[in-house]
């Protein structure tokens, strides 16, 4: 079954500064958005699993981001937490037009 999806615009890709995260509100979903050191973009949902950690605050590092509150590493593209510690957050398809940026979410 295709997923249905909507493209939402989020901003300019030099709205997101590299290496840095930014917290985005779209529809209900909290959204931690972060520009790659290898120009990539990536989005996930803007909550550790672990303790409700806001993610748009961690330190980058490549394809991580560490929860400022424990220091989970979190893999940004394919959202799962790295061992020892357990769990995964929602990931979100980007897309970068015309240095547009846009996430796509499914339509529910």
């Amino acid at each position: 079954m295709e997923r249905i999806v909507k493209k939402i615009w989020i901003g300019k890709i030099e709205d997101f500064p590299v290496s840095l995260g930014k917290a985005v509100k779209i529809e209900n979903r909290d959204l931690a958005v972060f520009h790659l050191s290898n120009g990539q973009i990536k989005a996930i949902e803007n909550k550790c699993p672990h303790r409700g950690g806001v993610l748009s605050e961690g330190i980058v590092s490549s394809e991580f981001v560490f929860c400022p509150l424990h220091d989970w590493k979190i893999n940004v593209s394919d959202g799962q937490v790295q061992a020892p510690d357990k769990g995964c957050v929602q990931t979100f398809q980007t897309l970068i037009k015309d240095q547009q940026v846009y996430i796509e979410v499914p339509i529910s």
